[in-house]
């Protein structure tokens, strides 16, 4: 329609019946929200006129961030609510809406999370498309729909820490907070493949705590524990963080040394072998630890444990207290 021929009687009448119009479609969008859509957390449809920078929505989308229809400003920018996304979701959002309006995408289709008046963070998922673009396709119009799934992610969120928690837990040695000797032989196995895939040196070393019935016989369980606890946490605090320790049985410990020849894996081991030695584990009562340290030959996983098995063994049979490489 040419509105250049009209009065501006004709005009302002104009004006009126498409906010008529605006207000019915708001209305029956409102309606639909409720009734129609299977969705929980549905927040109506938004429109947004590219040329005009000004987007219509329904009232939802703004209540829920506890804003009232009386606090927005008389025009709505698109800005009014990319403003007010998550720092770590803002690139992400736009280059999703970049994406698609550049004909990338089929649809703009993101989830993120924006702020509420009361500073706490909601998540939304966002759905739309351009509608309308002129004759050398550049976009004019955009509709689309919004959520709030902030209960669903809440959720998500819940449940992916419980997990974790699980994993970790059923992972962990229960007495010395460690890997237990499945986590411990599982990571055994995939630093073989990638040692084995990339060539590169790998050194495992097992400790075993000199003597340790007597400990028990004389001074009791409760102290027993306390030893290999306290063993276990000099390991963990000694080698570097690429390492990895675990309880591999009773008193016995398992290290693996990944990129490590036998010969810097031998410093490690000794390094772990003198903190056991100088450690007062109460009222000067000292313990010892012997280790066997072998470096990766091809071989299979368990015939390098069984390498430095013998090599620990030698350590006892040598004496104790030493390192045998």
């Amino acid at each position: 329609m040419d509105y250049s021929k009209l009065t501006k009687e004709e005009l302002i009448n104009r004006i009126t019946e498409l906010e008529m119009l605006n207000r019915e479609l708001l209305r029956e969008k409102e309606a639909e929200t409720r009734l129609d859509f299977a969705w929980t957390g549905n927040l109506g449809h938004w429109y947004w006129n590219i040329q005009t920078n000004s987007v219509v929505f329904n009232p939802l989308k703004v209540t829920t961030l506890g804003y009232t229809k009386e606090e927005l400003p008389q025009k709505v920018t698109y800005q009014f609510f990319t403003d007010k996304l998550h720092p770590d979701d803002y690139q992400n959002a736009m280059d999703a809406m970049l994406l698609h309006m550049k004909g990338k995408k089929s649809v703009y289709e993101v989830e993120y999370r924006i702020q509420a008046k009361d500073g706490s963070w909601k998540w939304f998922y966002d759905r739309g498309k351009i509608t309308q673009r002129d004759g050398e396709g550049k976009p004019l119009f955009a509709s689309g729909i919004v959520f709030d799934i902030t209960k669903k992610k809440e959720q998500e969120i819940s449940l992916k820490k419980k997990n974790e928690k699980l994993r970790k837990s059923a992972e962990t040695d229960a007495l010395t907070g460690i890997r237990n000797r499945r986590a411990i032989m599982d990571e055994l196995e995939s630093r073989v493949l990638e040692a084995s895939i990339n060539k590169s040196p790998l050194s495992i070393a097992i400790f075993d705590i000199d003597k340790f019935k007597a400990i028990n016989d004389t001074k009791g369980h409760v102290v027993g524990d306390k030893v290999i606890n306290e063993v276990a946490s000099i390991i963990a605090n000694t080698i570097r963080g690429l390492d990895s320790a675990g309880r591999y049985g009773g008193e016995e410990f398992l290290v693996i040394l990944p990129n490590t020849d036998k010969t810097n894996a031998a410093g490690v081991a000794e390094r772990i072998r003198k903190n056991v030695e100088s450690h007062d584990f109460g009222e000067g009562f000292k313990v010892t630890i012997s280790g066997g340290v072998k470096q990766f030959q091809g071989e299979e996983k368990t015939e390098l444990i069984d390498g430095a098995d013998k090599n620990l063994y030698e350590a006892k049979n040598g004496g104790r207290n030493k390192i045998v490489v």
